[in-house]
């Protein structure tokens, strides 16, 4: 016999769900006040972590904010160094709120073709890292990116030059860096579809080949995200299981829950390649130089699906079944059943960018990212009820398991 003893994970969200929760003011003079402000409103909405969202400041940055699709957060402001005494600021926060940081978050493109820009971008990469080194996180989480001037295999190559040493950088500091797999369509104003390369298994193998070569595999991890799967026609049971029967079952070690809503009229209108002719980027057949016009090329990702905030969409069985959109439960019971995960100090990031409910208002926000942040806690204790249970006190009582469950590979 075994006891009942199922095991959960720890929540938390990514403090760009609310990017001005501190207003600019205020925390421009003082900017470690941003991080005490989340710590104390994290913990109000019930979780366990946050994700420390780090940027460039916005007057340092080369992407103006109208042609973003999704917010972006200097929670963590890096314009002057991470030093001991901002440390020891915000572990009396952590210490007070009882909520501890999960990793810290830079969401870039680290090849990017022009290199005074790429050189930029890995030089703010490079404080992410001193600051996580020095607050004691363990991890830091971003894309690779890619070189829109390559292809996808020479970026290989280019990776191999200029990503490897960010990396040697990490195992010098005793960190990991975990890849999200948002394929980033709106990234350039081409009709390119992916332009971060580490956007699916298949490259996450052939990445981590790469980094054995040189010495630093233990520092390349995936933080999964199955609205990025959704959005490529895949599903989660499916990616872990290949995962598994590849020997790579060891590459997730952290995850963003946000779903994505296939739209099937605009599946229909676009296919799963998006939109690729006038989208309102381009002014008399050449590239708008005004930055809310180029925020279109993002119809390549928009005109057939939107961002969900775990919890708002419809519970919809047909839809899990077609991969359109994420189903919550199988999403854990197949992370338990197929990767090789410490589910106790796994975190499950809470990413907001539903378009409807990103608002930037602590009051009207703070009771949908309350429900959300129950939701995604309940699915997990469900899974988790569902695990033990299946594994450990049925299986020791030799009692079979009822009916088949979700299968891999199976449509």
């Amino acid at each position: 016999m075994k006891e009942f003893a199922p095991q959960h994970m720890r929540l938390g969200i990514l403090t760009a769900a609310l990017q001005e929760l501190t207003p600019r003011e205020v925390r421009d003079p003082d900017p470690d006040r941003a991080i005490e402000d989340w710590l104390e409103f994290a913990k109000e909405l019930g979780a366990d972590e946050i994700q420390l969202s780090a940027a460039l400041h916005p007057d340092e940055s080369d992407i103006p904010a109208e042609a973003m699709l999704d917010p972006v957060a200097n929670t963590l402001d890096l314009r002057q160094p991470f030093d001991a005494a901002r440390a020891k600021r915000v572990q009396a926060a952590i210490k007070s709120s009882g909520v501890e940081i999960a990793d810290i978050g830079y969401f870039d493109n680290m090849l990017h073709h022009d290199a005074a820009i790429r050189e930029k971008k890995r030089d703010f990469m490079l404080r992410v890292f001193d600051a996580a080194q020095t607050l004691g996180v363990r991890a830091v989480c971003g894309f690779v990116g890619k070189n829109p001037r390559h292809t996808i295999q020479e970026n290989l190559a280019d990776f191999e030059d200029s990503f490897v040493p960010l990396l040697k950088e990490a195992k010098a500091r005793g960190l990991e860096y975990r890849v999200e797999q948002c394929p980033m369509p709106g990234w350039t104003l081409d009709d390119s579809f992916y332009n971060n390369i580490g956007y699916t298994p298949g490259t996450w193998i052939a990445l981590h080949r790469i980094c054995d070569k040189h010495g630093v595999g233990d520092q390349f991890r995936i933080h999964y995200d199955p609205s990025h799967a959704i959005l490529m026609g895949q599903d989660t049971r499916s990616i872990f299981q290949y995962l598994k029967d590849e020997g790579y079952a060891f590459l997730i070690a952290g995850f963003h829950v946000k779903g994505q809503v296939i739209d099937a009229k605009g599946v229909s209108a676009w296919g799963y390649g998006g939109q690729t002719v006038e989208r309102g980027d381009y002014v008399d057949s050449k590239p708008s130089e005004n930055p809310a016009d180029q925020a279109n090329a993002w119809k390549k990702q928009l005109s057939l699906c939107e961002h969900e905030l775990p919890g708002t969409a419809k519970h919809d069985p047909l839809a899990y079944l077609q991969n359109r959109t994420v189903d919550w439960l199988d999403h854990q019971l197949a992370a338990r059943e197929l990767l090789e995960l410490d589910i106790p100090s796994t975190a499950l990031i809470v990413e907001h960018e539903y378009p409807a409910a990103r608002i930037q208002d602590k009051a009207l926000l703070k009771p949908i990212l309350q429900g959300s942040l129950a939701f995604t806690r309940a699915i997990d204790e469900a899974a988790a009820a569902m695990y033990a249970l299946h594994t450990e006190v049925l299986a020791a009582q030799d009692i079979p398991v009822q009916g088949r469950g979700r299968q891999a590979y199976r449509s």
